[in-house]
């Protein structure tokens, strides 16, 4: 459910990079009912057609752009901001939703899974919110939000890796955030737990492997730990990370947004 009309972005543009999974799917549909121009960026490119058609159906206005890029790619990244604002106009709205998921205890750790880790979870949503920046500063105003995770708030057991891409997502956020309010651009993170999405089921599935539990079992057990009862949706991401979007979150500067049913208070 959404609580946002359908001109809470009127005449702006959102690029979402990570569309294809379940966070950036929803986020680019949240933003495109709420009358958003937007560009939606992964990799498989049926995923991004069938997303460009469900958006185009929840808002006829809007003007959805696909571009498959690849970014951690410096001509991939300059492509992509290029061409989104040739079709869109300046991006107002900066969405960091690509990541992966993975890791194991410190001693089985290859250092190929922790570079693609770092690489994709904080380097390139560095280098494109870079890029990005330098052009909304000629505005004067604008939007980053940066997907980032519980498990960049504290650490578990066989998860230095992807903890550690989340905890520098959230360092670069704040000090992002003390920098970019003086040009009128306002930064700020989401922090999900587990959601109900194919990375976050895959997660859990990992974790139960490591103890013998089924998918099943694992999932009954993350639930029991969390005050609601339940893991959180990708639309109830979404939703936080719309309203981040809209100028309701005027004042709302360097924050990182808990979504976990309570886990972490």
């Amino acid at each position: 459910m959404s609580i946002f009309s359908h001109e809470a972005l009127k005449d702006q543009h959102i690029l979402i990079t990570g569309a294809t999974g379940g966070i950036g799917y929803e986020t680019a549909k949240a933003c495109a009912a709420a009358g958003a121009h937007i560009t939606i960026t992964g990799r498989n490119e049926d995923t991004l057609a069938s997303l460009k058609g469900e958006c185009e159906e929840l808002s006829p206005q809007s003007n959805v752009f696909l571009f498959s890029a690849d970014l951690a790619s410096p001509d991939d990244r300059k492509a992509l901001i290029e061409a989104a604002e040739e079709e869109n106009g300046p991006v107002t709205g900066l969405v960091n939703a690509a990541g992966i998921a993975g890791g194991a205890p410190l001693e089985e750790l290859e250092e190929d899974l922790l570079r693609s880790i770092m690489e994709l979870n904080f380097t390139s949503a560095v280098l494109l919110t870079q890029d990005v920046y330098r052009r909304m500063q000629k505005s004067g105003s604008g939007s980053v939000v940066n997907v980032s995770s519980l498990s960049g708030l504290r650490g578990t057991a066989a998860n230095s890796a992807y903890a550690g891409s989340k905890f520098a997502l959230i360092g670069f956020t704040q000090s992002f955030a003390a920098e970019a309010i003086g040009h009128g651009i306002r930064v700020n993170a989401v922090c999900p737990g587990y959601v109900d999405t194919k990375m976050g089921r895959d997660s859990i599935a990992r974790k139960g492997e490591r103890y013998g539990k089924s998918y099943e079992e694992q999932l009954k057990q993350a639930e029991a730990l969390i005050p609601s009862g339940r893991i959180s949706t990708p639309e109830e991401v979404a939703q936080t990370i719309l309203f981040l979007l809209t100028g309701a979150a005027g004042n709302i500067v360097g924050e990182s947004i808990k979504i976990s049913g309570g886990s972490v208070m």
